[in-house]
């Protein structure tokens, strides 16, 4: 869709979630948004694609857990909008030790905010998963909310409804070149230039360069994780139709172990580890030197707790997680122009949380009161924040 000539209320810099329920949150309050992605649309290259994506309200921070109740509300709409199912409700399985502070932690959350959860001893995982191996005297937290997005439809939805209903512009394909600092800021594209009052970035594992011709370069470490699909050796196994849940490891390697129930690719269960090699997202594609021991810890924990699937991936695609020190996002204005915003750092976490963190850069870019305390997503909090060289 041709971009209109003249001044825009907003861009939004890189069309992934994050930056597209931004555009939508701008274009439902009656904003001229232009949503700017500089590869075409669909694409595979950042961190929202992919068939499905765990939501859930167990986190072991508070704020996450309060943000959570919005974005389930928001999701509901926007699946009521798009008039297509974008989540299924399977529940999602916490496993650890009993001693385990992060799934202690987790519970606590669960408990001051009221969310619908069960703790189940080591006796009940048993009674509960047959198709489990529990080998260590694990105990389990059911966070009954927990289910699947579906993040590709959830993307095409999205984008459909602000080209569409909403009014908004998306330009794919226009790889942003140049920044200009003022009022307007000034975008400069492989295409066009572009003015806007404010400015919107939510460029992934691109940010740091996007950032770069505005002086401040953030402490961010691009991943390339591998996503493994695991085949069942009985079909059905695993799957959603035999409300198997999702499943979240908290102590069984250094990072995160994490599975989905058999849906997108049929007979095939989702495992991943929430971690892999840092990698230039321009040479995410590339071969590698690495002994890929994410996969070799993935094939341990399949050949000893889940003895229905076969013990090495049936398929392995790539995405990429934009990590923070903390693990937590940055969403935050720019420090020395307050009409650029910048949303960042998802670290692997933020596909489920991105309805507020749309409502929350909308907010900041029209200078309105935050609907949430960001004092954890302030840019400040890391002393490694750095002038970008020249």
């Amino acid at each position: 869709m041709a971009a209109q000539k003249g001044l825009w209320d907003a861009i939004v810099i890189g069309a992934g979630i994050q930056g597209c329920f931004t555009a939508y949150h701008l274009a439902k309050h009656s904003k001229r948004v232009l949503l700017l992605e500089q590869f075409f649309l669909p694409h595979s290259r950042g961190s929202s694609h992919g068939q499905s994506r765990i939501i859930r309200k167990a986190y072991p921070e508070d704020f996450y857990t309060r943000m959570m109740d919005e974005c389930y509300q928001t999701w509901a709409q926007l699946e009521h909008e798009a008039g297509t199912q974008l989540r299924r409700h399977t529940e999602l399985l916490l496993l650890g030790m009993k001693e385990n502070p992060e799934l202690k932690t987790m519970q606590a959350t669960l408990s001051r905010q009221g969310i619908d959860h069960e703790c189940l001893s080591s006796v009940d995982l048993k009674q509960r998963f047959p198709n489990i191996e529990f080998t260590r005297g694990e105990v389990g937290l059911l966070d009954k909310t927990g289910g699947v997005l579906y993040a590709d439809k959830a993307l095409r939805a999205l984008q459909e409804l602000v080209i569409c209903q909403l009014g908004g512009t998306v330009c794919d394909g226009e790889k942003v070149v140049d920044i200009i600092p003022g009022l307007p800021v000034t975008v400069k594209t492989t295409s066009k230039n572009y003015q806007a009052n404010s400015l919107v970035i939510t460029a992934g594992p691109w940010t740091n360069r996007v950032l770069h011709p505005l002086g401040i370069e953030l402490p961010l470490q691009t991943l390339r994780i591998n996503v493994c699909y695991w085949r069942e050796k009985v079909s059905g196994s695993y799957s959603v139709s035999q409300a198997f849940p999702c499943i979240l490891c908290l102590d069984l390697a250094p990072h995160h172990i994490y599975g989905l129930p058999a849906s997108e690719y049929p007979g095939l269960m989702k495992i991943c580890y929430h971690h892999g090699d840092s990698v230039d997202p321009e040479e995410r594609d590339c071969p590698t030197t690495s002994d890929n021991q994410d996969v070799q810890i993935l094939c341990r924990f399949v050949r000893d707790h889940l003895p229905g699937l076969q013990h090495k991936p049936d398929i392995m695609e790539r995405c990429m997680y934009t990590n923070t020190p903390d693990e937590h996002f940055i969403l935050d204005c720019h420090p020395e122009y307050d009409n650029i915003v910048i949303g960042a750092g998802f670290s692997g976490h933020g596909f489920k949380l991105a309805p507020v963190v749309g409502k929350i850069l909308y907010e900041l870019s029209m200078k309105l009161p935050p609907s949430y305390d960001l004092a954890p997503f302030r840019m400040n909090r890391f002393s490694t924040l750095s002038k970008a060289h020249s």
